[in-house]
């Protein structure tokens, strides 16, 4: 996805579809993890990613950096961690599979479906490498429908999909505090705390 300078960026949606995964057994100090679950997965999709286990069985809790992983379509896959097992994972481990949250980032949807990471600094073209912003004065586009407060924490507007708004509820993330006042649709500083 494009990104557009001041506009929010979020990590993946939420793919449920890779999360309560059951793996074969692997011992203490095996650095590859195979699932016996199916999955349907482009090679290295997961690369930086983690692999958690999180809710039967050994190895619950942990987490590891995956290191590669081949492609499988409805079939099982091996994910090779940095690190080796410190805890051995049973037939009963369920796992979750999550992608690193910095890539394949989007425009900040204007309901929670990932976490918000940074602020675009300059426009990036789509399938291209850039920065966001996480920390420190940076720059944001209120929302359509309503001004931004100096001083005021920041949320992800519920409204226009990329912007900020005031944080009257905290139901959405906090992303930072207003630097400067600003007007509806219109771009000002922000400080970011999203790191």
């Amino acid at each position: 996805n494009a990104m557009v300078a001041g506009e929010l960026q979020q990590s993946q949606v939420e793919d449920t579809g890779e999360e309560g995964l059951s793996v074969a057994a692997a011992t203490i100090g095996a650095k590859e993890v195979t699932t016996t679950s199916t999955v349907t997965v482009t090679a290295n999709e997961y690369a930086e990613g983690y692999l958690v286990g999180t809710v039967t069985g050994t190895g619950i809790g942990l987490y590891y950096r995956i290191k590669s992983h081949p492609a499988a379509t409805a079939a099982v896959v091996t994910f090779t961690l940095y690190d080796p097992l410190v805890v051995a994972f049973t037939a009963t481990t369920d796992v979750d599979i999550v992608p690193n949250p910095h890539a394949l980032v989007l425009q900040a949807a204007t309901g929670l479906t990932g976490r918000v990471v940074g602020s675009a600094v300059i426009a990036i073209p789509a399938s291209s490498y850039g920065w966001v912003q996480s920390g420190g004065p940076g720059v944001c586009i209120a929302d359509a429908s309503g001004a931004v407060t100096v001083g005021l924490n920041v949320t992800v507007s519920n409204q226009t999909a990329g912007a900020v708004e005031d944080a009257d509820t905290y139901t959405s993330q906090i992303v930072g505090q207003a630097l400067t006042a600003i007007s509806q649709a219109e771009y000002g500083l922000v400080y970011l705390t999203i790191d």
